[in-house]
């Protein structure tokens, strides 16, 4: 499947992509919960992440020939899409230590205390939210203000959903299952550790993606954007789907992995 110019082309393409991530991500939950297989996880979550970063993040358009002019928006939009993945690639590495941490620590076991279902609900939540954000980002790409605000509202609302959700519910339900950093047993300690620090570090980067979403909503209601100049839009929508990126890899590494495997 090649990207679409064509914006009822375009839009059907992300909802076909849509599909194909929640069949793999059904896929892998029942994966997981029927038989322990690792590298089946982990090849379902690389081909979900290379669908998010070509037909949602736009990887392709490193590629774009931008023109020459210093001056020019195209030229200026270009060099700022390469600052962009220059910084998602440095905070990458963010999340891959943290990764390498729940491997050295946790090894091939996983909290017990986490409860499967509610891991699989937050993450339906950050993917839906990751669909209407590039139903936004299509719309204003061709000039459509009101469809970009409704659905870009829409991913807000999610975002904060899954926010709320991970902070407020799992957190809360984690700890009075006793998966505390300060426990008294060895096990329970490093696995509290883990799972508040990855989560944590995860729900930092939603929310600052929150507030990316906040100010270019704002920005579209006072007309700022337009078909031939919206690079904060697709900012906000790349950095959105790059936080949609990593929970796809944490989500199978908290929820998934590991020999404590048991629906709750």
């Amino acid at each position: 499947m090649s990207h679409s110019q064509d914006k009822s082309s375009a839009l059907g393409q992300g909802v076909v992509i849509f599909v194909y991530l929640a069949v793999l991500t059904v896929l892998e939950f029942f994966v997981a919960v029927s038989f322990e297989a690792v590298p089946l996880l982990l090849v379902v979550a690389v081909i979900k992440a290379a669908l998010v970063m070509y037909y949602y993040m736009h990887i392709y358009k490193l590629n774009q020939e931008d023109g020459t002019d210093e001056h020019s928006y195209e030229y200026k939009t270009g060099s700022n899409r390469l600052g962009l993945w220059l910084f998602l690639l440095s905070d990458a590495f963010v999340f891959g230590g943290l990764m390498v941490m729940r491997v050295n620590l946790l090894g091939n076991t996983r909290p017990e205390a986490l409860n499967q279902v509610l891991g699989l609900l937050v993450t339906a939540v950050l993917l839906v939210s990751s669909f209407f954000m590039n139903r936004g980002e299509t719309a204003m790409a061709h000039g459509d203000t009101k469809s970009f605000m409704n659905n870009t509202l829409i991913t807000f609302v999610l975002g904060l959903g899954f926010f709320l959700g991970v902070i407020f519910v799992e957190w809360p339900e984690a700890a009075h299952e006793g998966l505390t950093v300060f426990s008294g047993t060895p096990a329970t300690g490093p696995m509290g550790g883990v799972f508040y620090f990855m989560t944590g570090m995860h729900a930092f980067h939603v929310l600052t993606g929150l507030i990316f979403l906040a100010v270019v909503w704002n920005n579209a209601r006072k007309g700022i954007y337009t078909a031939e100049k919206h690079w904060g839009v697709e900012a906000a929508a790349v950095y959105w789907h790059f936080v949609d990126l990593v929970w796809i890899f944490f989500y199978p590494a908290l929820y998934l992995i590991g020999t404590a495997v048991a629906l709750k």
